[in-house]
């Protein structure tokens, strides 16, 4: 019997505003390259999924640039596009700049989802790798009611797929691995990390991006949720 539910954060119960493959392409377009909205959002997605602890995204000169040089070449290679690494930098340089302006924005199926499964009675959690004040951020975008607990990666000391971020959240709700469900848009680091915990997974593919995938639920919509609960 299932008597919680976790979630992931970004692309499962919300996305950047402006979104991350808008803010890519027009970057890109800034600099004279074209590209192809889809391919840069299944490139996002190919990075999230090759890279080993997820895709990183905002990258500030202090830190070394080869990994996420690797970010941006693989999305690049996904929109067919080769970038000399002085226009990679550049481009790292501009999504910094731009990801101080982004906010989140709820996918419409998001609250009406968590209104469903808190009437049920489940207990509700959000995982995040994320290490900002979560608590706040999920207040302002009118979540808290809904949910039980945060978990963030500086609590836990360890990111997604890392067992301790997983096994802190069934610590919370005082549940066991085989009474909860995860919902994660990343394989490697949803899927693989809740399973690896006994955690229940099920992957959002809100772009239809994995169709290969066949060994856990797969849905487009969070309103597909409760017939795997």
């Amino acid at each position: 019997m299932i008597k919680a539910v976790f979630f992931d954060w970004m692309n499962t119960l919300t996305h950047a505003e402006p979104d991350r493959h808008e803010q890519f392409c027009q970057i890109a377009r800034e600099l004279g390259i074209e590209l192809s909205p889809p391919k840069v959002i299944r490139g996002i997605y190919a990075a999230g999924t090759q890279l080993p602890a997820g895709a990183p995204y905002r990258w500030r000169e202090s830190e070394d640039p080869e990994i996420f040089i690797r970010y941006i070449e693989i999305i690049m290679t996904e929109a067919g596009v080769k970038l000399p690494r002085d226009t990679v930098l550049e481009i790292l340089r501009k999504i910094n700049q731009s990801a101080r302006k982004e906010t989140y924005v709820l996918y419409d199926d998001v609250l009406p989802t968590l209104k469903t499964l808190k009437k049920r009675g489940l207990i509700l959690g959000l995982i995040t790798s994320l290490t900002k004040d979560m608590n706040l951020i999920c207040s302002s975008l009118g979540l808290s009611p809904y949910l039980d607990f945060v978990v963030t990666s500086k609590e836990a000391g360890a990111n997604k797929p890392e067992p301790p971020i997983f096994l802190l959240a069934l610590d919370r709700a005082a549940v066991g691995a085989s009474e909860a469900v995860y919902i994660g848009d990343q394989y490697e680091t949803d899927v693989v990390g809740a399973r690896g915990v006994g955690i229940n997974p099920v992957l959002i593919d809100r772009y239809d991006l994995m169709p290969e995938v066949s060994d856990c639920p797969r849905i487009h919509s969070l309103t597909e949720l409760s017939q795997y609960l």
